[in-house]
């Protein structure tokens, strides 16, 4: 509409013929007429005119209502089209269709045109919907067309609104200029913090995976900010890129270097299993536990490989390790159960030798190195009633050493105390290091403590023959 209505403010006069419906056509001549005048041709049948085109939809609140065009001009008639305003009158054109009120109507109708446009204008331009530089200049044409318009109407008063357009549209222009500087500054920090951000996680994070996201929910969330000029957005661009291909480079040598660090860490792990696995048919238990204990401390030194690959390393290494302790276990269970029965052998003998009667002194000592050597030859018990078993055997041998006796020296008897308390010290050395797995000092220690307790039996015999 606004194209067609440019094309005829912008004429000086009318100067093409136009339909006029049923009444006939309409020449305009600019006001000059031909000497005689042409015969007015008779109603015919209509014929057809123009296929109507789609109505313009204006909003109601920019609808003007259409003004009386008898109160601003007038129809002489010859069909001269007169306009009166505040610049007085002039000719608009001529109708010749031969109805006065036709012509009004005609000239009416594209003043009302041009009223609508200009409410268009101040709706647009109150609104802020509207490019206020744009309208102002859509304005200033159309006003300084109404001197020449061929429409009929209150072209002072349209004017005047013109000019109210274009006296607030600068206004307008400066405020919607502020609202996009507003607009472009806020989209400008939004994207200089989510650099920011970008550059942040570059320099600092080690969290990849939650890093890598977040670069990505940056870039989606970039893509959605517009309005920067070219100059600051490509400058803004180039920082968040940068970081995110810094981010990748760091994160690529991360993951580089975790692979070499699990290359490595799988084949310190292999070997390893490989020397597990010969350990464990091993019988040498105390030096091998020993020995497992090393593997074990090692292998969590040597880092970690790949998921899959490391439990299926550790299930090996793990097999080899459970072969060699579970058979070492069940010796073990094996060894307690001999121990138990041998703590109930020497509780049999404890009670029998804590009821020896030191009246017949002779008989209570001949009695008690007969327990001893049974004591001797039963062998280890659990090592959690060895100390007890022990401490009431050496009361009792210490009640019959004390009891009273005729003739005995003590000196020698000195003697023989000391030789059986070094055999007992030996003894007790040979269980510790048996049970710490140390099985060549063990076997050192039993040789020492038979060799004093032979003494002891030695100079406990000499006592007895000199009492």
């Amino acid at each position: 509409m606004r194209g067609s209505l440019r094309a005829e403010v912008r004429g000086t006069r009318m100067t093409t013929s136009e339909p006029a419906g049923p009444e006939g056509t309409g020449q305009a001549t600019g006001g000059i007429q031909p000497a005689a005048p042409k015969p007015i041709p008779r109603p015919g049948p209509p014929r057809p005119g123009p296929r109507p085109g789609p109505t313009p939809v204006v909003h109601a609140a920019t609808a003007t209502p259409s003004c009386d065009p008898h109160q601003y001009g007038r129809v002489d008639p010859d069909g001269t089209v007169w306009l009166v305003s505040s610049a007085g009158e002039r000719v608009i054109g001529s109708w010749q269709a031969g109805d006065p009120e036709a012509a009004f109507a005609h000239f009416g109708r594209r003043f009302d045109d041009l009223s609508t446009e200009v409410a268009l204008m101040e709706t647009r331009l109150e609104s802020g919907t509207g490019d206020a530089r744009k309208i102002k200049a859509a304005a200033t044409s159309l006003a300084e067309s109404l001197p020449t318009a061929a429409v009929l109407g209150d072209v002072d008063a349209l004017a005047s609104r013109l000019a109210t357009i274009i006296e607030h549209a600068d206004s307008a222009a400066a405020a919607e200029k502020a609202r996009r500087e507003e607009f472009r500054a806020a989209q400008t920090a939004r994207k200089e913090a989510l650099a920011a951000e970008a550059e942040e996680l570059a320099a600092n994070s080690t969290q990849w995976k939650a890093a890598g996201d977040r670069l990505r929910e940056i870039l989606d969330e970039w893509r959605t900010i517009t309005g920067l000029d070219r100059k600051t957005d490509d400058a803004l661009w180039k920082r968040f890129s940068a970081a995110r291909e810094s981010f990748n480079r760091r994160r690529g040598s991360h993951f580089a270097e975790l692979d070499r660090e699990r290359a490595s860490a799988r084949q310190a792990k292999e070997a390893l299993c490989e020397r597990a696995e010969e350990l464990a048919t091993s019988t040498d238990w105390g030096p091998t536990s020993a020995a497992f204990r090393d593997l074990l401390a090692e292998w969590k030194a040597a880092g970690r490989a790949s998921k899959e690959v490391d439990d299926a390393l550790w299930r090996r290494f793990k097999a080899a390790q459970d072969t060699f302790f579970t058979a070492r276990n069940a010796v073990s269970a094996e060894r307690e159960a001999e121990f138990r029965a041998n703590a109930e052998a020497k509780e049999a003998l404890l009670a029998e030798a804590e009821k020896l009667d030191t009246s017949d002194l002779e008989a209570a000592r001949a009695a008690l190195r007969v327990i001893g050597e049974k004591w001797d030859r039963i062998g280890k018990v659990p090592r959690e009633r060895s100390a007890e078993l022990e401490r009431r055997l050496r009361a009792v041998e210490k009640r019959i050493r004390e009891a009273p006796t005729r003739g005995v020296d003590p000196e020698a008897q000195a003697r023989a105390d000391q030789f059986r308390q070094r055999a007992e010290q030996y003894e007790r050395q040979a269980e510790k290091a048996a049970a710490a797995g140390r099985t060549k000092d063990a076997e050192e220690a039993r040789a020492n403590a038979a060799q004093w307790r032979q003494w002891a039996e030695a100079a406990a015999e000499a006592l007895g023959k000199r009492g």
